[in-house]
């Protein structure tokens, strides 16, 4: 079979958008959703409009900056908000959670999708997606999202030297999940739990760290970096202010994970579970 180039998938994701007629992209600011947004504001001009969910499940700094790719991209841009978690099936956490959140999504998405007159509603997973464990894929298909990324045959690698060339500043943008992907399987998801991971989050990342993962264990937040910034964090003045500030957040302890930060982390287990 022959390895098709970044511009041929390009011309394929153009094909499949034209097709569509008009979009409604469910927008992160990512790197997968942003490439996705940027191309079909190319091909469908207004026809191609933004949703952005902002609720407790997604950090702050990240909605704020969806918000600004938008604008920056010139895309029409709704930001739907919510001060509460669910449904109970998502709260509780199971190994099913992201199914729950994306159904609810795509539900929402389908209303709008209506109101708009929008014919086709689409999201920006990629080729390497599929090797993770994504039960909100089945979800999205169920709710009439289409992967059209995927059907180009585009791999991450791919959608950021696309985006590189095409100068998008989030090309090389770290990888983004919801916050409850920092609570493991099991444990109940609370309000507290996913303000207490953000807050964590932002002190490192204010600090000047480019990717980190705060998982929680209750009482203790266990730090995951990118291996290559290991040895900085654990520098006293970094440790120590990182170490003071988790604790006043309201974590007893901090630990440090020494393999570093990796996607789909939280994940293993699964089969002996």
């Amino acid at each position: 079979m022959k390895h098709k180039s970044v511009s041929e998938k390009l011309a394929a994701l153009e094909e499949t958008l034209t097709g569509y007629g008009s979009v409604l992209v469910a927008y992160s600011g990512g790197v997968d959703s942003t490439l996705l947004l940027a191309v079909a504001r190319k091909v469908l001009k207004d026809r191609a409009v933004a949703v952005t969910f902002a609720s407790p499940f997604h950090s702050k700094r990240e909605i704020a900056a969806a918000v600004h790719m938008a604008e920056t991209l010139g895309a029409p841009h709704r930001l739907i908000k919510t001060d509460t978690i669910s449904p109970s099936k998502l709260i509780e956490n199971t190994p099913q959670r992201c199914y729950y959140c994306k159904r609810g999504l795509g539900e929402k998405l389908q209303k709008i999708a209506v109101e708009l007159k929008i014919d086709a509603i689409v999201h920006g997973a990629n080729l390497d997606d599929l090797n993770d464990f994504r039960p909100g894929f089945k979800a999205a298909a169920e709710t009439g999202m289409a992967a059209p990324l995927i059907d180009a045959g585009f791999t991450k690698n791919d959608i950021r030297e696309l985006s590189r060339e095409m100068g998008l500043s989030t090309w090389d943008k770290p990888a983004l999940a919801c916050l409850a992907t920092r609570i493991p399987y099991g444990t109940p998801i609370t309000l507290e739990a996913l303000r207490k991971v953000e807050s964590a989050e932002n002190v490192i990342l204010d600090l000047g760290f480019s990717t980190c993962r705060v998982r929680y264990h209750g009482s203790m937040a266990r730090i995951e970096l990118i291996p290559t910034e290991l040895n900085r964090l654990i520098e006293k003045p970094y440790r120590e202010r990182i170490v003071h500030e988790l604790r006043k957040i309201g974590f007893l302890h901090v630990a440090l994970d020494l393999e570093g930060y990796g996607q789909g982390r939280m994940n293993r287990g699964l089969d002996e579970r």
